[in-house]
């Protein structure tokens, strides 16, 4: 019988962790930190995420600033909001909500965030810094991830991860973490994507397995084996009679057929999302600490 790795009870555990901290900054004459994100657009996704971001700020007693723009924002202007963030001594840390309309190059956007401010972890000194083992901003769902495996006592040493998807944002960041040593480290790391050869054979020799590919229930039961840990970082919408609403959420794995062969595995929802909101509120702590 597997156990599911619940990112509600994680979530609320740092949430809980980092408000008592909060308490103790402020007790002592600190500064309350303080968190911004820019929206662009109307994108429904960006937007509940946004949401949640705002009120996960509200339970932890961190202040909140969130900053909308109409989806025809020229760059430039974009650029200037930026440049405004990155000057503002009250704002320790801040996002840039991704994905941004097509007109946007989400790679100038990214670089012209201050890297002592970047809470996301996407500037490239802090990808540098966390390849080199020097503290840094990690990516949110990486670290979330990584929390997710120490509090369930899942150990990592010795172990062969796979991790399927190689994007900057979770599966790059993943692999280096995975690989570090030290605690929720020490791991073989084989990362895969869509055109490793023999994917399903590597699949299965997974002790943990992430699927971060992005493909609605990619990975089936045929990929893994008995006892393995999976984490499922894929969320996608999919239509749905069972519902009210029309639709439910699924991820990147077909949850029914692989979660009878694991020991531990992620729901969606429910999973990894959760985590990915209390890591930025612990990089954000971590911005306001060592400001």
């Amino acid at each position: 019988m597997y156990n599911l790795i619940e990112g509600k009870k994680i979530s609320e555990q740092i949430k809980d962790e980092i408000a008592d901290e909060v308490k103790k900054i402020v007790s002592k004459g600190g500064k309350t930190p303080h968190l911004a994100a820019i929206l662009v657009g109307t994108d429904g996704a960006s937007e509940t995420y946004v949401a949640s971001k705002v009120k996960s700020c509200e339970q932890v007693g961190f202040n909140s600033t969130l900053i909308r723009f109409d989806e025809n924002i020229s760059e430039n202007e974009l650029l200037r909001a930026i440049h405004d963030l990155n000057e503002d001594d009250d704002i320790d840390g801040f996002i840039v909500q991704l994905p941004l309309p097509k007109h946007i190059s989400e790679d100038k956007i990214i670089m012209a965030v201050d890297p002592n401010k970047d809470v996301d972890g996407f500037h490239p000194q802090n990808v540098g810094k966390l390849a080199l083992g020097i503290p840094s901003f990690i990516s949110a769902t990486p670290l979330g991830i990584i929390e997710m495996l120490k509090r369930y006592n899942i150990e990592t040493s010795g172990k062969h991860c796979v991790i399927i998807g190689r994007s900057n944002i979770v599966g790059r960041p993943m692999s280096i973490l995975l690989s570090q040593k030290g605690s929720s480290g020490d791991a073989t790391v084989t990362l895969c994507h869509s055109k490793t050869k023999n994917l399903k054979e590597i699949a299965n020799s997974a002790d943990i397995l992430i699927a971060a590919i992005g493909s609605k229930e990619f990975v089936t039961a045929d990929m893994v084996k008995e006892g393995a840990v999976v984490i499922d970082v894929g969320m996608h919408r999919t239509e749905s009679d069972k519902t009210k609403s029309g639709w439910k959420l699924t991820g990147d794995v077909k949850f029914d057929e692989v979660a009878p062969k694991c020991s531990f595995i992620t729901p969606v929802p429910g999973g990894v999302g959760l985590t990915t909101i209390a890591a930025l509120l612990l990089n954000t702590l971590f911005a306001a600490k060592n400001k």
